[in-house]
């Protein structure tokens, strides 16, 4: 079934958020300069993960192969903060569990249940943030804060897991889209971009993903800048810092089974790739998760509306990248440079 060209629209939010049965919550610590995202179901969904940098850092990926027992989540985190931010999921699994949410072989007043909490982390270790926890890391806290909030609404640019992040040498941070098809397919994406590479062209303000975007949603500059010598990798980190990784969750509230779920992360991955450049790099620890609310059932032919899913969640994915550095703000009392200090 090939779609009108034009026909699709962002949600009312444009956020992940406008994919029903799904809600987001966020915390940071302005003084260490880091945070935690988490991503609540409404009720346990169908999730998938496809991990494509060098250097990941996860948690209960492994448990997410569509061969395993288990085939829902009940939550995903996206944290700073290195393998200390794996952490932040011990918070959210306590919250959720406090509640009486998880999995369970079988119901037992004596056995709590498991709540399954994928996670993954970014490096923001050396952002001058005050780091000095000893053995008490804030991402714990910083989990169930964020969890607690969880809502339709939430910030974007620096914030929750993107606190602390650089998009290159710019400023990183969250940010978040939505797409909803002419025939009802809601589409979101929510993303931390601590990304190695850059997510503008060489020697100007253009966006990589400025030909997805819709409307002004990051400036609307469109794409006659974009153009790059083979290794011109412009406001690119350099060599000397490779602290990196850009995580991301994509959402549709098509039914979908662990494994389609798996192909859309797998083309959501391209949404990375035509707004970061380089990405996937040995330094990167680059993670995209895909979930289903299964709030509507998955037309026939069913390859087909996984490829139109993939699709739009790859779209969706490059325009909440640009979303992240177009919103992103200097921590407080610092200089950091942001996208809005580039010259016109």
């Amino acid at each position: 079934m090939q779609t009108a060209a034009g026909s699709a629209r962002p949600g009312a939010r444009n956020l992940i958020t406008d994919v029903p049965g799904v809600r987001v919550g966020q915390a940071d610590d302005a003084a260490a300069r880091t945070g935690v995202t988490v991503i609540l179901p409404d009720d346990r969904a169908v999730c998938a993960v496809d991990v494509r940098g060098g250097a990941p850092g996860t948690r209960e990926t492994d448990a997410l192969a569509p061969e395993n027992l288990v085939e829902a989540v009940d939550a995903i985190v996206l944290a700073g903060g290195s393998v200390y931010g794996l952490g932040a999921a011990d918070g959210v699994v306590a919250w959720l569990g406090a509640r009486g949410r998880g999995f369970a072989l079988a119901a037992s007043p004596d056995i709590p249940p498991s709540p399954v909490v994928p996670a993954a982390i970014l490096f923001d270790l050396a952002n001058g943030g005050d780091k000095a926890w000893g053995e008490a890391p804030p991402y714990g806290a910083l989990g169930k804060a964020a969890v607690a909030a969880a809502g339709e609404e939430f910030r974007l640019g620096t914030a929750g897991a993107g606190y602390g992040a650089m998009a290159g040498s710019l400023k990183g941070g969250v940010g978040s889209a939505s797409i909803v098809s002419a025939d009802g397919f809601a589409v979101g994406a929510i993303v931390a971009v601590n990304s190695w590479g850059s997510v503008t062209a060489p020697g100007g303000r253009s966006f990589w993903a400025a030909p997805f975007e819709i409307g002004d949603e990051f400036g609307g500059l469109g794409s006659a800048g974009l153009a790059a010598a083979p290794e011109d990798w412009g406001l690119a980190k350099t060599a000397a810092s490779p602290r990196n990784t850009t995580l991301a969750c994509v959402a549709t509230d098509v039914a979908l089974t662990p494994a389609q779920a798996r192909r859309v992360a797998i083309m959501a991955q391209d949404g990375l790739a035509r707004a970061i450049r380089p990405i996937h790099a040995p330094f990167d620890g680059d993670v995209v998760f895909a979930i289903s609310t299964g709030r509507q059932a998955c037309p026939e032919p069913a390859a087909l509306t996984v490829a139109r899913l993939g699709s739009l969640a790859a779209d969706v994915l490059a325009r909440a990248v640009a979303r992240a550095a177009y919103e992103a703000t200097p921590w407080p009392g610092t200089d950091a440079p942001c996208w809005r200090d580039l010259k016109a």
